[in-house]
């Protein structure tokens, strides 16, 4: 897609959004209606050892998604002279190896576990 035809697809939010935490940074992307990347932003992180599980707060997810995204969108504006305010789609993924896991009220039940824990073996 030529610049004018993306700046038009951003326009009219014929964009997705595509947000994945992994494990040394969180990434946003944006991708075009060719499904080509027009824009990126990330946010780099590392997890910390608390109790004796490999972690990351659930402050520094929340911190870090929205540094990602901020950054996309300051992307966004540097490349096209756009303020991203709209898209047709976001989809947000986690590492490979980690989870989250909330109760009814969105409490986290356990800290956030990554690839780093090898607390399973027993259980195997």
């Amino acid at each position: 897609m030529d610049q004018k035809a993306i700046r038009q697809a951003i326009a009219a939010g014929q964009t997705s959004i595509g947000i994945e935490l992994g494990s040394t940074r969180i990434k946003s992307v944006l991708t075009g209606p060719d499904l080509m990347p027009v824009a990126s932003g990330s946010f780099d992180w590392e997890n910390s050892q608390v109790d004796g599980i490999w972690t990351y707060r659930l402050d520094d997810v929340w911190h870090g998604m929205q540094s990602s995204f901020a950054a996309l969108a300051a992307d966004v504006k540097s490349r096209y002279d756009l303020d991203l305010t709209t898209t047709g789609a976001i989809g947000i993924s986690g590492m490979m190896h980690g989870y989250l896991a909330f109760d009814h009220k969105d409490q986290l039940l356990v800290p956030f576990r990554t690839w780093r824990n090898t607390i399973t073996g027993p259980a195997s």
